[in-house]
């Protein structure tokens, strides 16, 4: 039977077993799933084997998470159109005093990193989490995943180069980020075409998820023409999205918006930012990845 003081340790330690997870997973109801069967391993653990509380639950999430993993890698699962991570509500700026800190979260959970994340072995996935996101030594994430040290060494090397040759760059000011996308906002609902290319870097790109299930672009969009052009004719009319509204939020470590049709998500919109020009435009409207958005 579970104690109300082992309840309140592991409710302690529930906001990095999510965060653990989602970074794994890239999804937040598969990260939560995760969380509640860690909460039922250690429920029933036995705690004379149970020295440091913390680390037994990360361990026991990453492994949960490696093997959800590997299931989805075997079912050989396909997506139709392009995949984003489900947007993920984070408050860093509250609850993250320091301002590097908050720099380190920010990029461990941004959309362009879970992006490239997607392409590494569960392994190096674990790995580049619990290394680069949670500063864990090696030697413990080795402990972890039942691999020898020098193993963990190499499969985080590994990953961290392929995520540093693959991730896109991108400056992480919140303040110019919400900026850009005030402006980006403006200009599209005036139709202002002209206005757009100006904030727009010549090779940007546009990403939009909605898994077959909502309208939204079937491949990447490049160049500021194309971006530009689409982002205007959407836009115009409010995009065919009835009783159209705005709320900012922070998601995935930065500024974004949440469009609402009514008081019931449509899409989230979010931008990546580089030299003070619109690099990246992010659109998911995948609804089963909206669920998650409630609206206060």
């Amino acid at each position: 039977m579970t104690t109300d003081i082992e309840t309140d340790v592991f409710e302690e330690h529930r906001p990095v077993l999510l965060g653990v997870a989602y970074r794994m997973l890239g999804r937040v109801a598969d990260a939560e799933d995760v969380v509640q069967e860690a909460w039922l391993r250690w429920s029933g653990a036995d705690r004379s084997e149970v020295r440091e509380p913390r680390g037994y639950l990360v361990r026991i999430t990453t492994r949960l998470a490696i093997d959800r993993l590997r299931q989805v890698k075997a079912r050989g699962e396909t997506y139709v159109g392009p995949w984003l991570p489900e947007p993920y509500v984070t408050d860093f700026a509250d609850t993250v005093p320091d301002a590097a800190d908050r720099a380190v979260l920010a990029d461990s959970v941004s959309l362009a990193v879970l992006v490239v994340l997607e392409s590494l072995s569960p392994l190096e996935r674990a790995v580049f989490v619990l290394r680069e996101a949670f500063g864990y030594p090696f030697a413990d994430i080795a402990a972890m995943l039942d691999r020898s040290e020098p193993a963990v060494r190499q499969l985080g090397g590994r990953a961290r180069k392929h995520v540093e040759e693959r991730r896109p760059r991108y400056d992480v000011d919140p303040a110019q980020r919400r900026d850009l996308t005030e402006r980006f906002l403006a200009a599209a609902g005036e139709g202002d075409i002209e206005g757009l290319m100006a904030l727009l870097a010549p090779d940007v790109r546009l990403v939009g998820d909605s898994g077959g299930k909502a309208k939204a672009p079937v491949r990447v969009l490049q160049t500021a023409d194309k971006v530009g052009r689409f982002i205007a004719g959407v836009a115009k009319n409010g995009g065919g999205v009835p009783d159209l509204s705005f709320r900012f939020l922070e998601v995935n470590g930065g500024p974004a918006v949440l469009v609402l049709s009514g008081d019931k998500p449509d899409s989230v919109l979010q931008l990546e930012v580089l030299d003070g020009r619109i690099q990246s435009v992010y659109i998911i409207r995948n609804p089963d990845k909206l669920r998650s958005l409630t609206v206060a």
